[in-house]
């Protein structure tokens, strides 16, 4: 594979494949044919799939939509997206909606949808907040309520009732804040070091700390940065974050593949949530210029782009680089696979951000394997 035709990518085709992926999603739910439509592939994840599908989908999309001062096509386009996202958070909060989701039941899995969902209102609040109308803003407080009764701890599950709790505060909702604080004193005492927590107290060698652990924390403790018990931990999982991306983005091969490892893998390049979300927060170390990070997140989506990923009606198949069902966990269904989305937050940068006007740059294993000379890596704490 030609690894300069890899990393051409422009930041329209960033919206286009972010717009591929998610159209099949959206615009099924806004017509209230998502539950009909879409595949589940994996028996017994019917009552889950949906909220999965949409409440990831929106949180990777959340930084665009809430992206002001655009003009022209793309202008256009948000506009319409804007529309269409809370079309949908309508129907998926309505009881008497064939779509409606399943926010309650089961064993918890609709708190971690719920919590991704909650986590989009946190990075969009004009407008997935505040231009909902009253009554589809109540319905979603009392379904993030709703998920309270599930209890999560010992893993990066903890984490969720933060978000949930997070999104509650941002829709103007009664929330707590103790839930937050159980997050925060298990990340503590799990970080290990060198830029990575521990899911629970120990290290799993996958990508969770890119999936949910960081970009989550960091979210949350944004959302709640006036609590006082909290004083000086945004600082440090900036700190961490940003070391982090620097490992995330040597993770990545000269052709734009990564290690195949851990579970959730079928996330296909969600494995770099981490990386892109210090990329639109400004939070990349000073040894990784953002128009580099661009070209290696553009190698990643370019590759995993080139299989056979999407069904005959444009559905993500379970797999990596096609269909490959045996990479999927018991509890991967159509609807998770779209935490991919999560790549995209870049797109919440303005067009003459450093990211997006930067020139094309070889990232670090391009340059590594090409024979030039760069620094070497450095642990940290």
């Amino acid at each position: 594979m030609n690894t300069s035709e890899l990393t051409v990518m422009t930041r329209g085709d960033w919206l286009k494949a972010m717009l591929k992926i998610a159209d099949p999603i959206l615009l099924n739910l806004r017509d209230e044919k998502l539950r009909e439509k879409m595949p589940v592939c994996k028996e017994g994840r019917e009552p889950y799939s949906c909220l999965e599908a949409f409440g990831r989908t929106l949180m990777g999309l959340a930084p665009w939509l809430a992206l002001n001062g655009l003009s022209g096509e793309e202008a256009a386009l948000q506009e319409r997206y804007r529309l269409i996202v809370r079309d949908c958070l309508g129907i998926a909060v309505d009881p008497a909606s064939p779509d409606a989701m399943n926010f309650s039941e089961g064993y918890g899995q609709s708190l971690v949808d719920a919590a991704f969902l909650a986590d989009a209102v946190v990075r969009a609040p004009a407008e997935l907040s505040e231009k909902l109308d009253g009554i589809t803003r109540s319905r979603l407080i009392a379904a993030l309520e709703s998920t309270r009764k599930f209890q999560a701890d010992g893993s990066n599950w903890v984490l969720f009732p933060a978000a949930v709790e997070a999104g509650i505060k941002t829709l103007g909702g009664e929330y707590s804040v103790e839930p937050v604080l159980k997050a925060a004193d298990r990340l503590e005492k799990w970080y290990l070091g060198d830029g990575v927590y521990g899911d629970g107290e120990l290290l799993r060698n996958d990508f969770y700390n890119s999936f949910v652990i960081q970009p989550l924390y960091i979210d949350v403790l944004k959302a709640f940065d006036s609590c006082a018990e909290l004083a000086g931990l945004p600082e440090k999982a900036l700190r961490r974050e940003k070391r982090y991306a620097a490992v995330l983005e040597r993770l990545i091969a000269p052709d734009g593949t990564y290690p195949i490892i851990g579970r959730s893998i079928t996330y296909r390049f969600g494995a770099f949530h981490a990386l892109s979300h210090a990329a639109l927060n400004g939070n990349l170390p000073d040894a990784l210029p953002p128009e580099q990070a661009r070209c290696a997140l553009s190698a990643v989506i370019s590759r995993t782009l080139s299989g056979d990923i999407f069904d005959e009606n444009g559905f993500l198949k379970i797999g990596v680089s096609g269909a490959q069902p045996s990479l999927g966990e018991f509890y991967i269904s159509t609807g998770s696979l779209y935490l991919c989305e999560t790549v995209f937050l870049p797109l919440g940068l303005p067009k003459d951000h450093r990211f997006w006007s930067g020139g094309d740059t070889p990232f670090t294993s391009q340059k590594i394997w090409s024979g030039e000379d760069v620094p070497a890596d450095r642990a940290e704490d």
